[in-house]
Parts: structure tokens; C-alpha cells; sequence
């Protein structure tokens, strides 16, 4: 039997999944992406120079809120309740790259697996807002799920 996408009806017509039935269980969700800027840029923002502020900081804070916020841009995507959201940076200053890496927890129906994805997004955009003034030839890649826990499906882990 092929498997159907679960936002698809059996007609082909997009519908909402109803979560209703499922077991509310603890989940958590992470998530990452990069962005790539010249060396001087990545060092001037770890050492505080860009001159709209503080990067790291702004880049949470927006990270944050977009997770809040996913049933608000995703269409389909249901309200949750959010416990936690972390948002880190792992710049890698000889390279040119920043990792930015999300955890979403909540205790819901369903998982967070887009909160995760958006948080981490969002706040490369805003490193992206930030520095465009030094750097507009950043590109920002590889957005991806890293893991997710919790619900029927258990534990999954990129390899």
C-alpha cells in the first residue's frame, strides 16, 4: 500500500490533519542551518562590530518568535503551546560559517518539527538583515531537521 501524505485527502484536496485523537505526549524537535559570509564578517560579528547591534542576540530573539508564530505563516500547521525554545551559534571564523542551531519543546498533540525549522530560519535571516550592509554575498543553506522525539513516532535522528 503506498503511503498518502497526510495534509492530501484521498481525492487529492489539501486538508488540515485532525490532531484530535492523538495522545499528548512531550516532544522536541531540533533543527539547523548555515550561513556562509566572508571571514571578516563572521569576525565582526562575534566581536560585537556590526553597527545595527548585537547579532547574536537579535538573531535569537527572532528565532524565538517564529517558532511562536508557525501556524500564523504555515497554513496547515497547528497552534501549540511552546515550553521552550533555544536558539545557539557556532560560528566556524577561518571558514566563514555560521551554524545556527534550534530546540523546540512542547507538550502537544503534535510535533514541532516546523517550529524547530522556522526558529532556526529566522534567525539566519536576521544575521542576514544584520550584516547585508557589509556582506550582501551571504548565502544561507542546508536548513534542515537534525532530530525529533516524542508522539507514536518515537525517536529520529538524522544519520
Amino acid at each position: 500500500m503506498k503511503k498518502q501524505f497526510s495534509h492530501v485527502d484521498k481525492a487529492g484536496n489539501i486538508q488540515m490533519v485532525d490532531v484530535g485523537d492523538k495522545e499528548v505526549t512531550k516532544r522536541v524537535a531540533k533543527a539547523r542551518c548555515r550561513i556562509m559570509m566572508n571571514p571578516s564578517t563572521l569576525r565582526a560579528v562575534t566581536e560585537g562590530k556590526i553597527k545595527k547591534g548585537n547579532v547574536f542576540t537579535t538573531a535569537k530573539i527572532a528565532g524565538i518568535l517564529a517558532a511562536k508564530r508557525v501556524d500564523e505563516l504555515i497554513p496547515l500547521c497547528h497552534t501549540i503551546s511552546i515550553n521552550h525554545v533555544d536558539i545557539s551559534f557556532d560560528p566556524e571564523l577561518d571558514k566563514g560559517v555560521l551554524i545556527i542551531s534550534s530546540e523546540v519543546g512542547v507538550t502537544a498533540q503534535t510535533g514541532a518539527e516546523m517550529e524547530a525549522l522556522q526558529a532556526a530560519a529566522q534567525a539566519a535571516l536576521t544575521v542576514y538583515d544584520m550584516c547585508k550592509a557589509v556582506d550582501r554575498g551571504m548565502v544561507i543553506s542546508d536548513l534542515e531537521l537534525v532530530e525529533k522525539s516524542g508522539g507514536r513516532s518515537g525517536l529520529w535522528k538524522r544519520e
